[in-house]
């Protein structure tokens, strides 16, 4: 096998994989012209033009003989809770959604446990069941007593028969209770009965509804575990622990622990304790849960404090602004910090973009009080409504764009006539799809420097560097670059801050801290941590983002669109790129013989800790670029920062779906639907089309007008 030269190493082109001709225009005119609607999990578009009705915080009815169904949000695998719920604060299954990571798993050390080994399951006592009977038939009357145990009945049948809940879950109301201290002991009374069960309160209504965290679990441990640990978590009672059967399987430990610490993270923390069965010689671990230990003295303790935070979740509209500015201003406005927001994907600056949040501490009274302000600056929020839990990156199915490509012209020296480009162009990319690339917005693009090269300081532990980096101004003479001009001579953050302006939001934070902890290493890293987690990270993602558009480039040059031995395929079709390395596959030289596989299935690693490499010269490339960068023994990892990047796969190539256009003439007095008969005079195309989370629409259309954008 040849050896890879520096030249190839540094190969950084983009290219190509259809070979029509293409056109050119000018897109982003003005923001209208590139619309970005987010599609939510289950195919909808968040957007304004949904029914605001839908959005109001759901009134469910005292009488306790309906069930009541909630309506369908934009923002799925988000339960909508009442912001004055306060008796659901202590439930598990109303947990806040912050990302906690795994308190221990097999291998991590980073939380000990006592160093007793613990091998005995805590159960609840049947008494304790019999208690709870007895408890609801004395403040449940007859009629509604049957209703639960009936409501409790159909959603066992409904799990036991393998049916999905129909989404929204059915709920079922056990009217309103005055008596607080009553409402209480029901609440633990229904969950000790049933486990599989929820509990929230609504000014005095206690409602039940399906835990579906239950039915997740069971798909790891057996319902009579999971029975177990729920009523467990329900005692709250401290120093008390709850020990699953043994479990030899490593893999499967690490996945109870996974969804463990991912769901109740706040309130317990997880450790295998090995053991031996004597009599077969197998191995006897298994996993012990404990509650975490509160905090002393007078403050409350953190997490308690986010558990107990309002989320309120809304539509951003915004237009030609940044995501993080935006933010930043919100967060201004409302008295939290920007990393009380989560979102699902980053969006375009220059452009019209609607797209899901939730922020946690504010009711949505709060950010509606503040609408006027929040259109001053060039934003608007819509469907203002209470949720139980925060976003995830990535919890999308994709977007929608509008866009018009203006002053359209042939190619030079094409004479071809203009429609027939234009029409053979989107049906090329319909049919053979483009190559996936990280749009250039991901880099920071006509900036000096870019996101990237942020990115690969952080992960070199160079954290001065990093901040002037993030601080070097761009070859204009405004006040903020004059600000950040003035950072790099003389290191003087005080000063800085009273130089830059207001509005930047994230210099400020950064120049604030300096000041307060000095421009060292350590002080750097203090001020690294005035950004939240998602912008941080964000730096790190860049730098990954770039090596994987050089290796898309380099893999094709190098072997073009058939696939070789040594590649990796992803074998599920669905999967988005946080799929797990058990879901790739290594190409056989028997495969690449019998031409098993097609192009749109072969996968790229995301450079991270956790991803296989391609058995190629697209392997040995990858090492090279990271000898080249100085992370040869990068572990993707930067403790101080409290990053981790487990790395993904993406694929070489997309498709865009729901594809359509028209031309429109210049005198705009007639339109030329899809299909119909037009000539070379249409100055301007209107395209419409939906891609994948994390595609990105100008680079499909670069693959379009076969030029760079």
């Amino acid at each position: 096998m040849e050896e890879d030269t520096d030249d190839d190493i540094r190969f950084n082109s983009l290219c190509f994989i259809n070979d029509h001709v293409g056109f050119q225009g000018s897109i982003k005119s003005s923001a209208s012209d590139f619309i970005v609607i987010e599609i939510d999990e289950q195919g909808q578009l968040v957007s304004k033009a949904t029914d605001e009705s839908l959005y109001e915080i759901s009134k469910i009815q005292s009488e306790p003989s309906n069930f009541v169904k909630k309506p369908k949000l934009n923002i799925q695998s988000v339960s909508l809770e009442h912001e004055n719920n306060e008796e659901a604060a202590d439930l598990p299954g109303c947990l806040d959604g912050d990302q906690i990571q795994p308190a221990c798993s097999d291998g991590d050390q980073s939380h000990q446990f006592d160093s007793e080994k613990e091998n005995s399951v805590n159960r609840v006592t049947s008494k304790c069941e019999e208690e709870s009977i007895d408890i609801l038939s004395s403040l449940l009357d007859e009629k509604t007593h049957t209703l639960l145990d009936q409501f409790a009945r159909d959603i066992k049948g409904m799990w036991n028969s393998q049916t999905e809940l129909i989404e929204p879950s059915p709920e079922l109301s056990l009217g309103r209770i005055l008596d607080k201290n009553q409402r209480a002991v029901l609440h633990s009374a229904v969950r000790q009965k049933f486990p599989f069960l929820i509990t929230r309160g609504n000014n005095s209504e206690v409602v039940v509804k399906p835990n579906l965290e239950f039915k997740e679990l069971c798909h790891l441990v057996s319902e009579e575990e999971a029975l177990g640990f729920f009523k467990y978590m329900d005692s709250k009672k401290e120093n008390s622990k709850f020990t699953f059967n043994p479990d030899p399987n490593k893999d499967h430990r690490k996945a109870v622990h996974h969804f463990l610490n991912k769901k109740f993270g706040n309130l317990v923390e997880t450790k295998s304790f090995p053991g031996q069965n004597y009599s077969t010689g197998s191995s006897n671990t298994a996993i012990t849960v404990r509650f975490r230990e509160k905090a002393r003295g007078k403050r409350s303790h953190p997490e308690c404090d986010r558990r107990k935070a309002v989320c309120t979740a809304f539509t951003l509209q915004k237009e030609n602004l940044e995501m993080f500015e935006a933010i930043g201003f919100l967060a201004i406005k409302l008295g939290v910090i920007p990393s009380d927001f989560s979102y699902a994907g980053l969006k375009d600056k220059k452009a019209i973009t609607y797209q899901s949040m939730v922020v946690r501490k504010v009711t949505p009274e709060r950010l509606k009080n503040i609408e006027e302000e929040i259109k001053r600056k060039r934003m608007n929020v819509f469907n203002i409504r209470s949720v139980g839990d925060s976003l995830r990156l990535g919890q999308l199915r994709g977007n929608h764009f509008e866009i018009i490509i203006r002053n359209l012209r042939n190619q030079l020296n094409d004479s071809a006539n203009l429609r027939e480009r234009i029409l053979e162009a989107i049906e090329n990319v319909k049919s053979k799809g483009f190559v996936n690339y990280y749009g250039p917005q991901r880099f920071g693009k006509g900036k000096k420097i870019q996101t990237d090269r942020i990115g690969l300081a952080l992960l070199k532990n160079e954290m001065v560097k990093a901040i002037k980096l993030f601080l070097t101004p761009e070859d204009t003479d405004d006040p903020v670059n004059k600000a950040k001009k003035y950072f790099l001579q003389t290191e003087d953050a005080k000063g800085t801050l009273s130089l830059m302006p207001e509005f930047r939001v994230r210099e400020r934070a950064l120049l604030e801290s300096l000041h307060r902890f000095g421009v060292t290493e350590e002080g750097c890293v203090q001020a690294w941590f005035s950004f939240p987690h998602s912008m941080r990270i964000f730096y790190v993602h860049a730098y990954s983002s770039r090596v994987w558009n050089e290796a898309a480039s380099y893999r094709l040059a190098a072997y073009g669109p058939k696939v070789v031995a040594g590649d990796l395929i992803c074998l599920d079709e669905d999967a988005d790129e946080h799929f797990p390395s058990s879901k790739v596959h290594l190409v056989t030289k028997e495969e690449e013989s019998d031409n098993t596989y097609a192009l749109h299935q072969v996968v790229l690693p995301v450079l991270g800790y956790n991803i296989q490499y391609p058995e190629n010269k697209v392997g040995q490339w990858y090492q090279g670029v990271l000898s080249r960068d100085g992370l040869q023994a990068c572990r993707f990892r930067v403790p101080a920062l409290k990053l981790n990047i487990p790395g993904c796969y993406r694929h070489i190539v997309k498709h865009p779906h729901n594809v359509s256009h028209r031309l429109v003439h210049p005198d705009a007095a007639e339109i030329q639907a899809e299909g119909s008969h037009a000539d070379a005079t249409a100055s301007s195309l209107s395209l419409s089309f939906d891609l994948d989370a994390s595609c990105y629409a100008t680079v499909c259309l670069r693959e379009m007008m076969k030029g760079d954008i």
